[in-house]
């Protein structure tokens, strides 16, 4: 009897048998399980080429299961009928994706956290190319490099893209826009390194389908054969511990929202047990047109790469500042904002750790704290030499991949993942009350975030620029104590009883501060 560890993947192989013309849409199996408490559960099989199928499947309960095979076509045999068991047992390592479980909401719907109830903190980097790009060697070596830094997930593409026309050995993901025909080739090289990013203990995050322009799949694709595409992907990749973007880089509202409801619902149906969410294009709020999708769980933006005073307001007064409160209730995170090395929009000067910083820390604090992304111009393009990236001649040419791995603004995500780790950060709640005004009102680029838990007994208060902050003691839980925090370097200086008269507190110089308050 085949055995595997809880929560990870086990793979049975099913053959078929007689040869289908287009095997995605001339047959569908399933695979019916029943797992050691008696629960059934529906698992996608995917065709691999020729007569194989497969089915994957991460178990999350111990003890024996049982399963048998559905065909649509239940003249095949091979798919049809077929039954067996497997034996899930203990995991015993050290990764925490298999220790605590599969990704999920709190129990508030404000957070990520795992099956047994562990806070997960996302902090994402945006590998776009990587994955069908990169060399495995190369790919591991980026991976061990990220989790040493404390990130937790990775951002890719996993189809033909505007980005990249085709992967690293000259093929697409398939061909035709309504009856398309897969190459099973094509996933089959990206199989190794999806499963890798698990094994380095960081969540994979696929965008399923690139939809900015015309020609990506998102749009070129009719709507049966996004969602049939679409619930392919979902069938190789979803036993992996994954958070899922149906669409990338989108423009979502309006007509647009109803094909990609209909397309959600056809690739999610219910139950499932993996997050989805919309990748959307920049300064894009879509929470309006998906929040009551019974598929979408968490509300992902992207404040994107320019430097305009409207810009910033977006991010520090617009939509994630206020949206975040609707019900029902989702996670709120910014999956796009300013890239290490990536030219404005506006000013055409390429971002700065400085500012790459403010746009995390203002993300995480301008809402309920569940996390943020990273980008780097060198890790997305993913180049093997400098080159200007496919179809992104704004952005200039980029140096080879490995520059990108370690930079300021990455030893600052770092620092900012372990200040988190160090306080209650899934308590956090956006609080301008600790503030008695906003110097941000008139200088947008002096903006204070400030947060806070309900119980009062941690507080956090990020200012750029070395900017005073107002701080109203009336909103303080005493005794109350703390401590400036150095964002650049992870030093803390310890200050006295904050309780007292309204003052402004001075940082120890003009760079970017936090006011950490409390634990």
């Amino acid at each position: 009897m085949a055995k595997a560890p809880v929560w990870t993947v086990l793979e049975t192989r099913l053959h078929s048998t007689g040869d289908y013309g287009n095997p995605l849409f001339d047959a569908t199996v399933t695979l019916r399980l029943a797992s050691p408490s008696g629960k059934q559960q529906a698992v996608e099989a995917f065709w691999d080429g020729g007569r194989t199928w497969r089915v994957r499947f991460a178990p999350d309960e111990v003890g024996k299961w049982t399963w048998r095979s559905e065909c649509s076509d239940a003249g095949d045999k091979g798919l049809h009928g077929q039954a067996g068991s497997f034996e899930c047992v203990a995991y015993k390592g050290d990764n925490p994706l298999f220790q605590h479980g599969a990704i999920k909401l709190s129990e508030n719907r404000r957070q990520l956290v795992h099956a047994d109830g562990t806070p997960f903190f996302w902090l994402a980097d945006t590998a776009w190319n990587g994955v069908l790009l990169a060399k495995e060697a190369d790919w591991t070596r980026y991976l061990e490099t990220r989790r040493k830094q404390g990130f937790t997930a990775i951002q890719f593409v996993c189809t033909h893209w505007r980005g990249s026309g085709k992967d690293a050995a000259g093929e697409t993901a398939f061909t035709g826009t309504d009856k398309v025909t897969l190459n099973p080739a094509f996933f089959q090289r990206l199989d190794a390194k999806v499963a890798a990013i698990n094994e380095h203990g960081l969540v994979a995050a696929p965008v399923i389908l690139w939809a900015l322009t015309k020609d990506d799949p998102g749009q070129k694709l009719s709507e049966e054969a996004a969602a049939r595409v679409a619930r392919y992907i979902a069938a190789r990749w979803g036993a992996h511990q994954v958070v899922w973007f149906l669409g990338g880089d989108g423009r979502y509202a309006g007509k647009e929202a109803a094909r990609w409801h209909r397309i959600g619902r056809a690739v999610f149906p219910e139950p499932r047990s993996r997050l989805v969410t919309m990748h959307p294009c920049g300064q894009s709020w879509i929470a309006p047109d998906f929040r009551d999708e019974p598929w979408f769980d968490l509300v992902g933006y992207q404040s994107g790469h320019g430097d305009s005073e409207q810009h910033l307001k977006w991010l520090a007064f617009g939509p994630p500042a206020s949206g975040w409160q609707k019900e029902p209730a989702r996670p709120v995170i910014n999956l796009e904002p300013n890239y290490e090395g990536h030219p404005s929009y506006h000013s055409k000067s390429r971002f700065t750790d400085a500012e790459v910083r403010r746009a995390a820390w203002w993300s995480l604090l301008v809402a309920p704290t569940a996390g943020v992304t990273y980008g780097n111009n060198h890790i997305w393009v993913w180049p093997y030499k400098t080159r200007v990236p496919e179809n992104h001649g704004n952005i200039g040419p980029v140096e080879p991949w490995d520059c990108g791995l370690d930079m300021p603004g990455i030893r600052g995500m770092t620092i900012l993942r372990g200040f988190f780790a160090s306080l209650p950060w899934h308590r956090l709640r956006p609080d301008q009350g600790l503030l008695t005004t906003q110097p941000g009102k008139a200088d947008v680029t002096r903006f204070i975030a400030a947060a806070r838990t309900d119980e009062g007994d941690c507080a956090v208060i990020y200012t750029p620029k070395g900017t005073p902050i107002p701080l109203n003691p009336k909103a303080l839980k005493p005794p109350a104590s703390g401590r400036w925090f150095n964002p650049r370097t992870g030093e803390a200086t310890p200050i006295g009883n904050l309780a007292g008269p309204e003052r402004e507190l001075k940082p120890p110089d003009a760079n970017d501060w936090v006011l950490a308050i409390g634990q």
